[in-house]
């Protein structure tokens, strides 16, 4: 769907919405049948306020009523959405709504629509806000997940040009631009995500990973297992020995900042599937570990949205791609192993693999000189079971009085509806993986699994500015809707543009 901004009103020069031929636009209405400012511009023969009469619309958020050649407008159809009570509207009520809206579009008999909602109507928000949302909601309710079946479901017509009526401005056209390349980044994390593991390998992302650097310009290197071997990245390649599979680690580089002016890493776990190595996983689910490269997806994604905007920033990102497996050559719960930057682990569990290939990429980036390194990975099922589905875990040993890395991922999180969570990582927890024969465990005693695996990653990220986020339970949906979300993407690409505009100024 093409998406396109109109200011429409009747001053300045705007476009009179009631006299605008399309084939529909959808316009907010609230209950007690009060209609928005765009709502009473097409009622000037009562259709809208007839409809609302008629008791067919609750105007509850979530409800919707097509009306066809409504008198008085020049539109075809005139889509009604409720907008719940009058006044501010919560951020979760309006996405509701635009996605509301989008699924009726996307299934009338037009073309083309106008989308007509109170942009300046939600609490503590702008129409900035609105159009950023409304643009990477389109790319969201577009995805498709059938593409390996032999019969697909129908594909619908529906409206192809969306126009989105708003004022004019430069910050809603810069926020279309990055709502776009968001929405696009998040359909290729998606489909990665999706795709089965005997599809998506480490060599599959790596070949993803060319194709954008085709694409967009990116400089890219691929470390195979040779490279890993000289570069003394045993843990890492621990993880890939139970495999046919070769790893693959990649690195992405966008240098669209200053010359010269460090870069900002994203690390991503690129585990293409996890069977738990000889620490077998339960079968139950175990399909669902495909999405155990969805942190890896997600820089994939991001970059995918860095190359649409032409960020200005240099920006490094690091897919840590390998399988974990049964069989002869699979690490063992006993092994030790000396990671690349000299600290020895023992191997208590190798489901707790992530760790064990992050630690290594985490250290491999030191050469970068960063300005700061967000690992991004699921990395424990504990993180699931303390945050749920809704917060992702994000873990800093830095105070937000000394480094604002942090307190700016949270604000990107709450901006984007992309949530995170700030979680403790107290020197305390760093007791838990005390080992009588290595420099440290894998796993920790009982308690706090997903604060132990975030302090393990710690030890390896001394020399730089550091953020961690779990997204053990928000990459990805279980039971009917299972998918993966494509989150962090949004949380990641504010965090990235906010610090763009930093860079520019």
């Amino acid at each position: 769907m093409n998406i396109t901004l109109q200011a429409f009103g009747s001053n300045g020069g705007a476009v009179d919405l009631a006299k605008t031929v399309v084939g529909c636009i959808a316009v907010a209405v609230y209950e007690d049948r009060k209609l928005s400012t765009e709502a009473e511009a097409l009622d000037r023969e009562g259709a809208v306020s007839a409809a609302l009469a008629s008791g067919d619309l609750s105007a509850k958020p979530g409800s919707a009523l097509l009306l066809h050649n409504p008198q008085g407008v020049a539109a075809k159809r005139i889509l009604l959405v409720g907008l719940g009570k009058a006044g501010a509207a919560s951020e979760k009520t309006f996405a509701d709504t635009v996605r509301v809206a989008l699924r009726a579009l996307a299934g009338l008999g037009a073309s083309d629509a106008i989308l007509a909602l109170p942009m300046d109507s939600v609490a503590q928000r702008d129409a900035s806000w609105a159009v950023r949302h409304i643009a990477q909601a389109v790319h969201e309710t577009a995805y498709r997940s059938d593409t390996l079946k032999s019969e697909k479901d129908p594909m619908r017509d529906g409206v192809r040009e969306l126009t989105v009526a708003v004022a004019a401005g430069a910050g809603v056209t810069a926020a279309l631009a990055e709502g776009i390349a968001t929405g696009k980044g998040m359909t290729l994390a998606r489909t990665l995500a999706d795709l089965p593991p005997n599809i998506c390998t480490p060599d599959y992302l790596a070949q993803s990973a060319h194709a954008l650097a085709k694409e967009h310009g990116f400089a890219i290197d691929v470390l195979d297992r040779d490279a890993m071997r000289e570069l003394k990245m045993e843990s890492y390649l621990a993880v890939a020995s139970g495999s046919q599979q070769p790893p693959a680690c990649v690195v992405l580089r966008h240098d669209g900042g200053k010359p010269g002016e460090a870069p900002l890493v994203l690390v991503g776990k690129g585990l293409t599937f996890d069977s738990g190595g000889i620490s077998i996983k339960p079968g139950a689910a175990m399909d669902e570990m495909k999405y155990d490269m969805c942190g890896a997806a997600a820089v994939l994604g991001v970059f995918r949205a860095i190359g649409e905007l032409g960020l200005a920033l240099n920006v490094i990102g690091v897919v840590a791609a390998c399988e974990n497996m049964p069989s002869g050559g699979a690490t063992r719960p006993g092994d030790i192993l000396t990671t690349m930057n000299g600290l020895t682990v023992e191997v208590l569990n190798t489901d707790a693999e992530g760790r064990l290939v992050l630690c290594d990429a985490l250290t491999y980036v030191e050469r970068f000189a960063p300005a700061a390194v967000i690992d991004i990975a699921t990395l424990t099922g504990a993180c699931v079971t303390a945050l749920g589905s809704y917060n992702s875990g994000l873990f800093s040993r830095h105070d937000d009085a000394h480094d604002l890395l942090a307190a700016e991922l949270l604000e990107a999180s709450r901006y984007t509806g992309d949530r995170a969570w700030r979680m403790p990582l107290d020197d305390a927890y760093r007791e838990q993986m005390k080992s009588n024969f290595a420099d440290l465990a894998n796993i920790g005693t009982p308690g706090a699994g997903a604060v132990v695996a975030a302090a393990f990653l710690e030890r390896f990220t001394r020399k730089y500015t550091w953020a961690h986020l779990d997204i053990a339970g928000t990459a990805w949906k279980t039971g009917a809707e299972k998918g993966a979300t494509g989150r962090p993407v949004p949380l990641l690409m504010r965090f990235l543009c906010k610090r763009a505009e930093l860079n520019t100024k």
